[in-house]
């Protein structure tokens, strides 16, 4: 890959994926580099259905399918980005099946706005979530990719379940969608109307709490796979996953109102996970033990109401 298409990806993934730019920042070169590129292609991909203000579903759909034909190496592209993914993707070995789940997610988007069941979004996240886990487990290289993988998927898809219960509101205001699964709300007394309205409730709070929950257990499936990935690779990952599961304590912080809040990191906030992080990594090189430490997300024990778990605020700054 040339160093000017890195950059391009590089320059992507600065502007619009401030967290886990600064996760990849961790990572070794070797890997640093595709991410960057791995990470302009998704977004490339995204913004065809997320900034299509005035674009009709055929247009967006059509540039998809360009996208697509683009990535795979059966058509010529001058995005320099675009031309560095499919070297990549022969590079490592990135299967057609991961590139098709994905595009087949961005497509998703075009005509899909509401989720009935977890099941549903689960579906969704396969594509526009797992698919970008296994293709960034490809780029690392572990020793036994069968182990990790699984792992992988899983945290892939909480980093996602994070996002859409963070961006509830610009969801809403921007693309009229809501990730929430309806059956979830409903099972809470919350309706569609009362989302779109923005009507704070304490229903609502407990369907956010909810989802939060399942989040969370995604996040301890994903981290505890982290011991397969490449040593070098270990720490970022882990970095990667605090720093997102952190949006968990500013969401529980605004009595999970994210209706009327959009929940966002502080760089002073960011900084401090990672401080916390390397810290208790330079003692004890166990992902999961160090996880439990120092994220958001509370142990086992303590999300059942058992025992006292780490508290996800204490020590951090609130500015």
């Amino acid at each position: 890959m040339q160093q000017d298409h890195v950059h391009a990806g590089k320059e992507i993934q600065r502007q619009t994926g401030k967290t886990f730019y600064l996760a990849t920042r961790f990572l070794p070169k070797r890997v640093r580099d595709p991410t960057h590129i791995l990470y302009g292609f998704f977004r490339i991909a995204d913004e065809v259905v997320d900034d299509a203000t005035g674009v009709s579903p055929e247009a967006q759909a059509s540039r998809l399918e360009t996208l697509r034909a683009q990535a795979l190496g059966e058509e010529p592209s001058d995005d320099p980005v675009l031309i560095a993914f499919d070297q990549l993707r022969e590079r490592y070995g990135i299967t057609d099946h991961e590139v098709n789940e994905f595009i087949d997610a961005m497509k998703a988007d075009i005509h899909t706005d509401r989720y009935e069941t977890y099941a549903d979004l689960e579906d969704y996240m396969r594509g526009s979530a797992a698919a970008v886990g296994v293709m960034m487990t490809d780029i690392m290289e572990p020793e036994d990719p069968e182990r990790a993988l699984p792992h992988a998927i899983k945290l892939g898809e909480a980093f996602q379940l994070t996002n859409f219960l963070r961006d509830v509101r610009e969801d809403v205001v921007e693309r009229d969608r809501i990730y929430l699964p309806l059956e979830t709300l409903e099972r809470h007394g919350v309706t569609e109307s009362q989302v779109e309205s923005f009507e704070m409730t304490e229903s609502f709070a407990t369907a956010m709490a909810e989802e939060l929950r399942r989040a969370e257990s995604l996040y301890r499936e994903g981290v505890a796979g982290i011991r397969y990935l490449p040593e070098d690779c270990q720490l970022p990952v882990l970095l990667a996953s605090v720093l997102y599961a952190e949006h968990h304590a500013l969401i529980r912080g605004c009595g999970y109102d994210v209706l009327n809040h959009e929940p966002s990191l502080s760089t002073a906030r960011k900084l401090w996970c990672v401080v916390k992080t390397r810290w208790h990594w330079h003692w004890n090189r166990d992902p999961e033990a160090v996880f439990q430490r120092v994220s958001a997300v509370p142990t086992l024990d303590h999300a059942t109401g058992h025992g006292h778990g780490p508290r996800p605020d204490e020590g951090v700054p609130t500015r």
